[in-house]
């Protein structure tokens, strides 16, 4: 399932910020630069088009051609930069998540505040068998996610976080 083994908490009894172990699918790499290139096709058609149809908007053409080379090199060049970071993990006592790029946020979620576990896909995630999880939990920060996940990884995690949240009594708030 790709958990880890027991965190070590902090003294007091609490969790932890520490780095997650554990790295995405590979294939999140290939769903990320899709998502690049149909949210960059889609603005350069938009600019082609209009370029097009109206004559003082020819300038537009420019735009899009720049935006062509910038959105092409970002698909190639971001996606492994993501996947490189990215990270998450989950233990008997918390979840962790690291996320970002030039904004790094790392994120620990407790198991004793977990709420609820939810698991979606859109249809782009379900084109490349890719699942993300989502930890909602009684934080003001909002919920713990896990993006680009093999679904069965998730469904797992899913299932063992149900679980261990089940033997937690009170609720998570």
């Amino acid at each position: 399932m790709g958990t880890g083994g027991t965190s070590a908490p902090a003294p007091g009894g609490t969790v932890r910020l520490r780095p997650p172990r554990n790295p995405l699918d590979a294939r999140a790499v290939g769903w990320w630069r899709t998502h690049c290139l149909l949210g960059s096709g889609a603005t350069v058609l938009t600019l082609t088009g209009v370029g097009l149809l109206i004559g003082p908007a020819r300038l537009w053409l420019a735009a899009a051609a720049a935006l062509v080379l910038l959105g092409g090199a970002a698909s190639v060049l971001l996606p492994p930069c993501w996947y490189r970071l990215h990270r998450w993990e989950i233990t008997d006592t918390a979840v962790y998540t690291r996320s970002g790029y030039l904004w790094q946020e790392w994120r620990v979620a407790p198991v004793s505040r977990i709420q609820t576990v939810d698991m979606t896909r859109g249809p782009l995630q379900n084109l490349f068998g890719l699942t993300t999880v989502v930890v909602t939990t009684a934080s003001a920060k909002g919920a713990v996610t896990v993006a680009g996940l093999n679904r069965e990884v998730a469904a797992d995690l899913a299932q063992h976080l149900a679980a261990a949240t089940a033997h937690i009594p009170g609720d998570a708030t």
